[in-house]
């Protein structure tokens, strides 16, 4: 999901807080990780061949990493991840349909028993302090008692653009070589997770939240991370957070979090926790892997331990194949989307060929997740061409002809340039 300034500043604080011993990680041995995050340094400043979340292959013998059906035409695989190939949204609307919603796992997607699954709160942050071996428990029909709730909502993977850091700059990228599909907005149902903190007797002294995944444990370094799991303030948990039971009016698929998972507007994807079992309340500052070792920024231009993402970048992406086939002399109407993490997208440009000219944008969308545009374009000629959109967000935050680049090559924001051929 796309990352907010607020998110920024709240990882910042618990890294520093994490090196200084004044935050808590339950489950997570603090010298392994420091031996861990001395093997990271390495392999990133020896530009290692993957990120430090990569996904790991799945095991022989066991079910696919993927459950739902991956059509070639609507999904490309990556490993253990699939991407949205940007042709499949022509002529949609709005929202991503689910059969070509893109998938990130960590490791694999887990076959749950709706009926036996339950949400296990606990921790100091809770009246009683109940404990993980004797939570405050709801079940997926507790949840669907409470008041429902609905948010369209954008969800973005850090590293989304990530292969034309190589592609169109020379850069070494490690990781997961996403195209731009690796971001998608969605209807989301559920129930506001502050409604159930406060119903599990949420403490006016608590501070962090922490929502924990039930997917495999992730090993990596040789070092067992456990779970996929973040911390979140109190203040964004009790704010606009949804534990989310059904998308696009559909019970919630496996691939996407079934039966229930965290939404959180506005903050980078690894926030939405999929699966989500155990939420740990806490009184007192939490960390884990995922917002002191893992997603940050490293290279020369930042320091040993990292920079913490900051917000999503400015990305457009044309809902056309990528060398499509076009008529030449021909007229088409390009089609394409633009989204930010800092706002709602104010202006769009298209480049042809010829300069660059303002997009017309789908009144609907204005202030929403993301904007849909157009622009009329007849190739002038046989042969290859290159598009180029490149869009400005509400904080005047735009894209650059070439990316600030990182070692794990995140944020990728500058303008793609899309090949098409006319015939």
């Amino acid at each position: 999901m796309n990352r907010s300034p607020a998110e920024a500043v709240h990882d910042a604080e618990r890294s520093r807080q994490w090196l200084a011993g004044e935050a808590r990680g339950s489950g997570v041995d603090r010298d392994a990780l420091w031996e861990l995050g001395a093997a990271m340094a390495a392999v990133t400043a020896a530009a290692a061949e993957r990120e430090p979340v990569a996904v790991e292959s799945a095991p022989v013998g066991v079910d696919p990493p993927i459950v739902k059906p991956l059509p070639p035409e609507l999904l490309r695989p990556l490993g253990s991840n699939a991407e949205m190939r940007w042709s499949a949204m022509a002529g949609q609307g709005h929202v991503v349909p689910t059969d070509r919603f893109f998938v990130r796992n960590h490791t694999v997607t887990p076959r749950l028993d709706p009926a036996a699954w339950r949400l296990s709160l606990s921790g100091d942050g809770l009246h009683g302090a109940p404990t993980r071996s004797a939570p405050v428990e709801f079940s997926l029909d507790d949840l669907r008692r409470l008041p429902a709730e609905e948010s369209t909502a954008l969800v973005e993977c850090a590293g989304n653009g990530r292969r034309f850091f190589a592609e169109q700059q020379g850069d070494p990228t490690p990781g997961v070589a996403w195209g731009l599909g690796g971001v998608g907005v969605a209807r989301w149902r559920g129930v506001r997770l502050g409604a159930v903190l406060r119903r599990a007797g949420l403490r006016d002294d608590a501070v962090d939240v922490m929502p924990e995944g039930l997917d495999p444990h992730y090993v990596t370094g040789g070092v067992d991370l456990g779970r996929v799991r973040r911390p979140l303030p109190i203040a964004k948990a009790l704010d606009d957070v949804l534990l989310a039971y059904e998308m696009n009016g559909e019970p919630l698929p496996a691939d996407h979090g079934f039966p229930v998972r965290v939404v959180v507007p506005g903050w980078i994807g690894i926030s939405s926790i999929k699966w989500v079992g155990p939420v740990e309340v806490s009184t007192t500052p939490l960390f884990s892997p995922w917002n002191t070792q893992f997603y940050r920024l490293f290279g020369p231009d930042h320091p040993t331990d990292g920079t913490v993402l900051g917000a999503q970048p400015v990305k457009s992406a044309f809902e056309l194949a990528w060398d499509a086939r076009v008529t030449a002399g021909e007229e088409v109407l390009l089609r394409g989307r633009s989204w930010s993490g800092s706002g709602p997208i104010e202006r769009v440009e298209v480049d042809t060929g010829d300069g660059w000219r303002p997009a017309d944008l789908v009144a609907a969308d204005r202030g929403g997740p993301w904007q849909r545009w157009t622009a009329r374009w007849s190739p002038p000629a046989a042969g290859r061409h290159t598009l180029r959109a490149r869009a400005t967000d509400r904080t005047g935050a735009g894209q650059p002809d070439r990316a600030a680049p990182n070692t794990l090559a995140y944020l990728f924001d500058a303008v793609v340039a899309h090949p098409v051929t006319a015939c």
